[in-house]
């Protein structure tokens, strides 16, 4: 993690990342940053967004066809993704050793620097709306 300046602007974005774990995106963070700072752009949202990921502060979670949504290293943790509704949910998995990788099935030379694990499925809205559809 490199030392970048902390500017207000970056620290209002981290606070608000820091109080939620919802993995929003960048227009959701930008509307509540500026009940704090009612002058920045989306623009400055986006380059401290930018910022604090290079930083190793906060994660990106991309996936295709959706908006950027960031979450904030507040532990090491995975992610549960609802295929209905989209939702991203934290799961703290701890260090299990089962999920890291061997070094026996990796390239020769080959450094591990992240892990990336998602489950997917339906959240128990999704499946409730599901079962009342099938059931009408």
């Amino acid at each position: 993690m490199k030392a970048t300046r902390q500017t207000k602007q970056r620290q209002a974005v981290l606070e608000v990342l820091r109080g939620t774990r919802t993995h929003p995106d960048a227009a959701w963070i930008f509307q509540e940053v500026r009940r704090a700072l009612p002058n920045i752009s989306l623009g400055t949202v986006y380059r401290a967004l930018d910022t604090l990921a290079q930083d190793g502060v906060i994660a990106t979670i991309e996936r295709a066809g959706e908006r950027t949504r960031y979450d904030y290293k507040h532990a090491d943790h995975h992610h549960v993704v609802c295929r209905g509704c989209h939702a991203i949910f934290d799961v703290d998995l701890g260090a299990s050793a089962a999920l890291r990788p061997h070094d026996a099935l990796l390239p020769a030379g080959f450094r591990v620097t992240d892990v990336v694990l998602e489950f997917h499925g339906l959240c128990a809205d999704c499946q409730a709306r599901e079962e009342t559809a099938r059931s009408a």
